[in-house]
């Protein structure tokens, strides 16, 4: 006998891949926002984040501006990208997979930016969740933007 599943969640996950290109070298840029809690240094609505060893596993814990927290889990990590699930959110969303790398751009001395993942809504509707999760990476783009203009001598925001 079959049995018939029916599931009221996103027949598919949300998908994001936000890039930007920012002066400097790669290795320059992710010298101040490679760490797994420098995003405390480089993102606009992060106030704080504490990183903790809970067995062979490396966690965050990113306090928001807005009281909110998120706990992240970081799955693998090389010397110019890390991957990370989130365990817990004050976000509406589940099953956030995320990764965050550099590498050359086109241009000389100038790094590209990657951030790109995938994602299921939380008690809110697909648009509701995609909206606040874009929102928080398109401000986390422009916040590694200002900090790379601020650390690369001469460098002016052309785009």
């Amino acid at each position: 006998m079959g049995a018939l599943v029916i599931s009221t969640a996103s027949a598919s996950a949300i998908e994001f891949k936000r890039r930007t290109e920012v002066p400097g070298e790669p290795q320059a840029i992710w010298s101040f926002a490679g760490d797994f809690c420098a995003i405390k240094d480089w993102h606009p609505l992060v106030a704080n984040c504490q990183e903790t060893k809970e067995a062979d596993d490396t966690f965050r814990t990113i306090t928001l501006k807005d009281g909110g927290k998120i706990k992240d889990k970081l799955t693998e990590k090389d010397d110019t990208s890390y991957s990370y699930e989130i365990v817990e959110s004050s976000l509406p969303v589940k099953n956030y997979k995320g990764k965050f790398w550099v590498e050359p751009d086109d241009e000389p001395e100038r790094t590209a930016v990657y951030w790109e993942g995938e994602f299921g809504a939380n008690g809110v509707s697909d648009e509701a969740a995609r909206k606040k999760v874009f929102d928080v990476l398109d401000t986390g783009m422009k916040g590694i933007k200002q900090m790379a203009l601020q650390k690369t001598p001469g460098a002016s925001d052309h785009d």
